[in-house]
């Protein structure tokens, strides 16, 4: 992947942002939410639509049928995003308290969150097991500890690996890989880049990605795809204009 090439086009699209009417970046910004929001609740298995999606976060309806937990799923999400843009608005790197803050509003009504787990965990259908007990506990310590040292990491790859490893780790008992999603999103964010969203329809090579991170310890295929998602966020701003 080419870093200088979406570097030149992060550079066009903060150049000539100012040029896109406000009505379109809002719509922009709105429709990539709803999308954002879809995405990350189906990809661990929410059956809400895109429609349906849109008719609970933005007419405030409930859809028959559906279980409550499903339904709180994605207001939940909106209001964590919304945390995540509050924080980065505020210039607040990221943090512990603010990982646990961003669990604790993905499972309001669902869940207690912003509390670690301590028992055994396995993932369906993966070739690791996360880390259990003490040894849990010292690597998401560790983690945060990382996140202040990847100097060596340009913007994309830092969010991609606190994505990976923050997932690898598992350090709740739910909502790890929507927690991770929008920590990588914070990241993003945080450096001035757009934030990205995983189709629910690529979640095949997402998971296949992430596995070999895990697995191997091979960050590159994570990484490249990421920058995959970048660009083309990038170039679709760049349309506009």
């Amino acid at each position: 992947m080419n870093f200088n090439r979406i570097l030149e086009k992060k550079a066009k699209y903060e150049q000539y942002k100012g040029k896109i009417s406000s009505v379109t970046l809002a719509s922009y910004e709105k429709d990539f939410e709803l999308r954002f929001t879809h995405n990350s609740t189906a990809i661990e298995g929410n059956t809400l639509t895109l429609m349906e999606t849109k008719v609970v976060l933005e007419d405030g309806v409930s859809i028959g049928g559906k279980e409550l937990r499903e339904i709180y799923e994605v207001i939940n999400h909106k209001k964590a995003y919304g945390y995540v843009k509050k924080c980065i608005a505020e210039g607040k790197p990221l943090t512990e308290n603010i990982v646990k803050d961003l669990h604790a509003i993905l499972t309001e009504n669902i869940i207690v969150g912003g509390i670690y787990r301590n028992q055994e965990m396995r993932i369906s259908g993966a070739g690791f097991t996360p880390p259990v007990g003490n040894e849990m506990y010292m690597q998401i310590k560790g983690f945060y500890e990382e996140l202040k040292n990847k100097s060596d990491l340009n913007p994309i790859e830092l969010a991609a690996w606190t994505h990976a490893e923050f997932v690898r780790i598992h350090p709740f008992i739910d909502g790890n890989g929507r927690t991770s999603r929008l920590l990588m999103n914070y990241q993003l964010l945080s450096q001035g880049y757009l934030p990205v969203s995983i189709e629910k329809e690529a979640r095949l090579d997402y998971y296949n990605a992430l596995e070999q991170y895990a697995v191997k310890d091979d960050f590159q295929p994570f990484v490249e795809f990421i920058a995959e998602l970048e660009e083309k966020q990038l170039d679709e701003y760049l349309n506009i204009l």
